[in-house]
């Protein structure tokens, strides 16, 4: 999997991506003191409120900013919303008032709001090649797994040496050389598609998304994937530490067990994919996620808690990595960073719904109770997903133009028997999925 990395562009980028993540993971647990510094009992009323911003900053400003960043060159924006985020980050250690917090939270998540679809847009084109494309969805999976367990541990040493407020400029640390990286790295020049305003290209993402049959599907599979995953970003501390009685140490391998199992799929599933379809395997991820939500309710002690929870990081892992496979093929190049942006805003609109219900349902019923209805949503979404995702996913699809004149040069496309037949995707001459 390791030798994609010797794509002198595609490594500079994922170096990129990885410092950024620590610098994220070291802003994540700066934030959290810093409101408690500033609200104390109250921190996790702030926390909560930072998370919400966070979501309506991804929802509301990743199609609108996409539309704008694709007419620019893709190195410029990547490195000025790099810069934005250096800067922001570097003023958080001088905030007085929980306005000036959420304030700069909006502006550091808008910023990567718009740089994370222009970045996943980038490397289907510097990895033309499915395989190669596939072992770079696994790395990138590895490389939030391993910010998620590196982080706390990165932050707790620099905590014994320095002050909270000097994990920000770690952060701002991580931004300029995600920067750099991007800076030194000769990017693919991007396919501009006309210009026909910004409204437009805007709805030309969700046009794509809710007209592709395996797109649909997708969106489906992400209210599953978020179903379970905000069962363990929103109630593992709940469960650990007033359902079993055990300690915040007991809650870190809890949530390593997770990563743990996310970061063993991760390594095994570019291989898996060489010979089991995309739909085959996010399906089966997804089941897994199910059943493991339907097990959880009877967990009766941490052990099982962490059994759960390792298999469930499995099948994260297996239902969400091919995400970027599914938009890879279902847009043409100059459409990828509209339906990235399509793909970022349902999904966390997803996990804007999930979050709360989970909240929600374990301050009302308890933590354990929890689990089932979560696990019906699951289960529903995934008999939705895999009545529409088509059984046969051909990519090459033979269809009709009634509006065209017979001497059109795109129906000049034909296979041997003379019928008009490529690789369908939703665009200007095909507006719906052929029945």
């Amino acid at each position: 999997m390791l030798d994609v990395l010797k794509n002198p562009t595609y490594r500079n980028l994922y170096l990129a991506q990885v410092i950024a993540l620590m610098g994220t993971g070291l802003i994540t647990i700066a934030l959290a003191l810093l409101a408690y510094d500033l609200a104390k009992d109250q921190a996790a009323q702030v926390l909560g409120i930072a998370l919400a911003i966070k979501m309506i900053a991804y929802i509301t400003v990743a199609p609108v900013a996409s539309a704008f960043a694709e007419r620019l060159p893709r190195k410029i924006v990547l490195i000025s919303l790099d810069v934005v985020r250096a800067l922001t980050a570097l003023c958080l250690p001088f905030v007085t008032e929980l306005w000036q917090i959420y304030t700069l939270i909006f502006i550091l998540q808008s910023a990567s709001a718009a740089f994370t679809p222009a970045f996943q847009a980038v490397i289907p084109d510097v990895l033309p090649d499915e395989k190669d494309y596939t072992k770079a969805l696994s790395l990138s999976r590895l490389a939030y797994d391993l910010e998620n367990i590196l982080s706390p541990i990165l932050a707790g040493l620099l905590l014994s040496i320095v002050t909270y407020n000097n994990l920000f400029v770690g952060t701002f640390l991580g931004f300029v050389f995600s920067a750099f990286f991007v800076m030194k790295t000769t990017l693919p020049i991007a396919k501009r598609p006309p210009f026909k305003g910004v409204f437009n290209r805007i709805k030309q993402g969700s046009r794509i998304y809710f007209n592709t049959p395996r797109l649909k599907a997708l969106f489906a599979l992400n209210l599953a994937i978020a179903s379970a995953s905000a069962m363990v970003i929103v109630n593992t501390v709940v469960i650990v530490q007033s359902t079993f009685q055990l300690s915040a140490h007991a809650t870190t391998f809890a949530f390593g067990a997770f990563g743990l199992g996310s970061m063993l799929a991760a390594l095994y599933l570019p291989r898996i994919l060489e010979h089991k379809s995309d739909k085959t395997v996010m399906i089966s991820g997804a089941t897994l996620l199910s059943m493991c939500l339907f097990l959880g309710a009877f967990a009766s002690s941490y052990f099982l808690l962490l059994l759960v929870w390792l298999i469930m990081g499995i099948g994260y892992s297996i239902a969400q990595t091919p995400t970027g496979r599914l938009i890879r093929k279902s847009a043409r190049s100059e459409d990828r960073t509209a339906l990235f942006a399509a793909q970022f805003t349902y999904s966390h609109t997803c996990w804007l719904l999930t979050y709360p219900l989970v909240g929600w349902l374990s301050s009302n019923f308890g933590a354990m109770f929890a689990f089932i209805p979560m696990a019906i949503i699951a289960a529903t979404a995934i008999v939705i997903a895999y009545t529409i995702w088509p059984k046969h996913d051909d990519p090459m699809v033979p269809h009709l133009h009634d509006n065209l004149s017979p001497d059109h040069e795109h129906l000049l496309v034909k296979d041997e028997q003379g019928n008009h037949i490529h690789d369908y995707l939703i665009d200007e001459y095909h507006q719906k999925w052929p029945r």
